[in-house]
């Protein structure tokens, strides 16, 4: 059966996610596939990631241009997640896809809550200057690179990668806020070096599912496309709907669909 026409729609919002909600909105794009496309969460995983990883691509391209990418940062949390995301691929061929289901709604749940308190006026600083590891020198303008904040970054790689790879997200959620955490980066150029990060620990998982015959390309390509041709539509309204309202809708819906999958997970619905 061609679900080419669905797989397009479904990419289509994905893209107008991401380019309205910005980090952390591609984590709808597994459970759109396991009710839009009835795949189960190993199957839906990669396709989400292909869709997510172009569209961050195309942001972070944007971003470089416009000098906001931190690349030796970006080189460094990606290129561990990139290492990291085929781990992630084998554990989701292991792991039976209930309890994988269960995983995922956790997860989103986790970042409903947090995009819901942020949306409230909950972003304030979290850590002091002094107690990040990674700062910016003031006369040039880039990363002090030390040991903790090699390891710090390197770790973020390591948990957004097998993230990546065992669930199909792209990883903003864990990315933005460890940047935020360790980093006085500004927020432009934390959101634009997430892309780079995102895009780069893409090709990890995709590379691996592909490597292990696990992608349905006739799914996976209309929904990248639609993915990246509504992320371009959407950046031109999203100056205008962007704010905390839209954050906190997001954040419900988010909500919403983790209990869905939650209660698919757990047997309580049909599939």
């Amino acid at each position: 059966m061609d679900f080419s026409p669905l797989g397009l729609a479904l990419g289509a919002v994905v893209g107008l996610i991401l380019a309205l909600a910005g980090a952390g909105g591609g984590i709808l794009a597994v459970p759109l596939l396991v009710f839009g496309m009835h795949l189960t969460i190993m199957q839906a995983a990669p396709v989400g990631l292909i869709a997510v990883g172009a569209a961050s691509a195309f942001g972070a391209v944007l971003g470089l241009r416009e000098g906001l990418v931190r690349y030796r940062a970006a080189a460094l949390i990606g290129i561990t997640g990139m290492l990291l995301a085929p781990l992630g691929v084998r554990l989701a061929r292991l792991i039976p896809n209930q309890p994988l289901m269960v995983a995922f709604a956790i997860v989103l749940a986790w970042v409903a809550l947090r995009m819901f308190k942020q949306a409230r006026g909950g972003n304030a600083a979290v850590a002091q200057q002094a107690q990040m590891p990674c700062v910016l020198n003031p006369s040039e303008g880039r990363l002090i690179w030390t040991l903790p904040c090699a390891w710090a970054l390197a770790g973020t790689g390591a948990v957004s990668g097998v993230l990546s790879g065992l669930l199909g997200v792209g990883g903003g959620f864990v990315i933005v806020p460890a940047l935020s955490r360790y980093t006085n980066l500004a927020v432009r150029s934390i959101f634009a070096t997430s892309l780079a990060v995102i895009a780069l620990v893409s090709i990890g998982g995709v590379s691996a599912a592909a490597w292990q015959g696990v992608i349905a390309w006739n799914i996976a390509l209309p929904f990248a496309l639609g993915a990246v041709a509504a992320l371009l539509a959407g950046r031109l309204i999203a100056a205008r709907l962007a704010g905390a309202r839209l954050q906190q809708g997001f954040a419900v819906t988010s909500a919403a669909v983790s209990l869905l999958l939650l209660a698919r997970g757990l047997g309580w619905m049909a599939a």
